[in-house]
């Protein structure tokens, strides 16, 4: 087979679904497809059955390690073990933790690309397990603060590996909800710690009542690394580490193919192209690479992936999923009970907004979603910022209704663009970079709004929540005019979008080089800039 055929086999089949035919280019050609409708409703299933239920418990682990100290700082026996700490060292309690996963995610991006998706979130699960173990047989701080740093090093490594993982197995149709339910998920963990954290409330006599919480996130952990030990290695991975008869045979275990069969040989032919030019694009030092804005666009793109890691926080998410007890006890004067329960309805509240996003975040795309979600955030934290402002009665419920409607919001964008964006913007060759950047980004940002946020709640008032309120509202200018939509788009395509654009030097948007990957034939040639200026003009005439 021919690299053209490959590329054009490639595209029929990959895209085909994906992408309306423009009458101006004609129709697709097609290689016979044997049992069509059988195969593509076992690609469904096979799809989501094999990295995805492994993704599914670690983000149920991860939302779980989230929500699990915010309603233990104020249990009686856990302040007592620890001598009653005050709101500074509350929150470096909670903050050390994220200090671990932001040294995990840059360690990520030294082994990511040497150790493959699976090793590396085998570590991670191992460094969980051991974190949790120390920390749930704490007598003193120190020894809390060394296995919160150890948990936080196996989630820096697991959420940078687990999101490529599986954006690199996932098909185009089903990336954007697949990586949206990881994150339905991850609220259904902070949904558990804060309903278990409720249940023992009740248990005033036995340390129990802190110590089961912090070792139940083990059980989340062994469970994981035990699915990792069936389920295969990326394909685009295993061609990035010259593999490919390795990567033929995932991907027709994907598609249940032959390994022979001429769409696996198709697929991964295209893949090792895409990969092969990316290589050769390279100027040699992958430090270097990162700020190079050539052909591929990696500076651009690595600061894209790492602006919705730093949006998501400066719009602050954790002060609701770290914090929302301590901000319901503290900030509105509920007592501790209702304070969880309230916690636990808020997150399940999230969930249910977080599912509804997964209808839309293919349909409606990634930008329109991260608009809608910021402006809707701000609103609502001005709104918590008034109630606690002004004072008046029933000025708590106004703003429990306005946290509610924060995280409706937060559940529709935010929540899970900031995992997703990153993992499917970069080229194959920056992925473990981009995303171990965007990761080492959004754990910082954590850290330090965790830190300061028991502080801010204690000293600020109400302006904590409008200092919020305004940086989310500065965001709506940045994704308005540079974020490049990659709904309906694969991996692949994308590369395309930012290779059309520079080709075609800067004469056409990224919406309209994103209009002609969709509406072309067949994929661009990647060699050189031969035959562009006719391209260029083709595409000025047609718009």
């Amino acid at each position: 087979m021919t690299s053209a055929e490959a590329r054009l086999a490639w595209r029929n089949y990959m895209y085909v679904r994906a992408a309306p035919v423009s009458a101006n280019h004609g129709t697709y050609q097609s290689l016979p497809t044997p049992r069509t409708s059988q195969l593509r409703a076992e690609e469904v299933s096979v799809t989501y059955s094999h990295p995805v239920g492994c993704d599914l418990i670690h983000e149920t682990l991860y939302g779980y390690d989230q929500g699990v100290f915010g309603g233990l700082l104020t249990n009686p026996l856990f302040q007592s073990t620890f001598d009653n700490p005050n709101p500074t060292i509350q929150g470096q309690i909670t903050s050390t933790y994220y200090l671990g996963c932001v040294f995990g995610a840059v360690v990520s991006r030294f082994v990511g690309d040497f150790l493959g998706r699976r090793q590396a979130i085998m570590l991670g699960c191992t460094l969980l397990t051991v974190g949790g173990a120390i920390q749930a047989t704490s007598f003193g701080l120190p020894q809390l603060f060394v296995g919160r740093i150890v948990a936080g090093l196996g989630t820096g490594l697991n959420t940078t590996a687990i999101p490529m993982w599986h954006v690199e197995s996932a098909k185009g149709l089903h990336r954007g909800k697949l990586v949206t339910l990881e994150l339905v998920l991850n609220i259904f963990g902070i949904v558990i710690a804060h309903f278990l954290n409720y249940g023992l409330s009740f248990e005033t006599q036995s340390a129990v009542s802190w110590r089961f919480p912090v070792a139940f996130q083990c059980f989340f952990a062994i469970l994981t690394f035990s699915l990792v030990l069936v389920l295969p290695e990326s394909p685009r991975w295993l061609i990035l580490r010259d593999r490919q008869e390795e990567a033929a045979a995932v991907v027709a275990r994907y598609h249940t193919l032959p390994a022979s069969d001429v769409h696996v040989r198709a697929i991964v032919e295209g893949i090792a192209e895409s990969v092969a030019q990316e290589v050769a694009d390279s100027k040699g030092s992958s430090w270097k690479e990162m700020f190079h804005n050539g052909r591929q666009q990696n500076f651009r793109r690595i600061c894209l992936g790492a602006g919705t890691a730093f949006m998501q926080q400066l719009a602050g998410c954790n002060i609701v999923a770290t914090y929302l007890p301590v901000a319901l006890e503290n900030s509105i004067g509920l007592g501790h009970h209702l304070s969880l329960i309230l916690a636990g309805c808020n997150e399940i509240s999230l969930m249910f907004w977080g599912a509804f996003s997964i209808l839309l975040i293919d349909r409606w795309g990634r930008k329109p979603l991260l608009l809608t979600s910021s402006l809707g955030m701000a609103i609502s934290l001005f709104l918590i910022a008034i109630a606690l402002s002004y004072g008046f009665e029933n000025s708590g419920i106004m703003a429990t209704v306005a946290i509610f409607l924060y995280n409706v919001f937060f559940g529709l964008g935010l929540l899970a663009i900031p995992w997703l964006y990153p993992a499917e913007i970069n080229s194959q060759s920056m992925r473990n970079t981009g995303a171990s950047i965007s990761t080492t980004t959004n754990w910082l940002f954590v850290y330090v709004v965790v830190l300061v946020t028991p502080l801010g709640i204690s000293n600020l008032g109400y302006g904590y929540y409008l200092m919020f309120g305004l940086f989310t509202l500065t965001f709506l200018p940045f994704i308005w005019y540079f974020y490049v939509e990659t709904a309906g788009l694969t991996l692949e395509q994308i590369d395309q979008v930012f290779e059309l654009r520079y080709n075609t030097e800067n004469a056409i948007s990224y919406s309209q080089a994103r209009r002609e990957v969709i509406a072309s034939p067949s994929l661009m040639p990647r060699s050189s800039k031969n035959g562009l200026a006719a391209e260029k003009e083709n595409i000025k005439r047609r718009d």
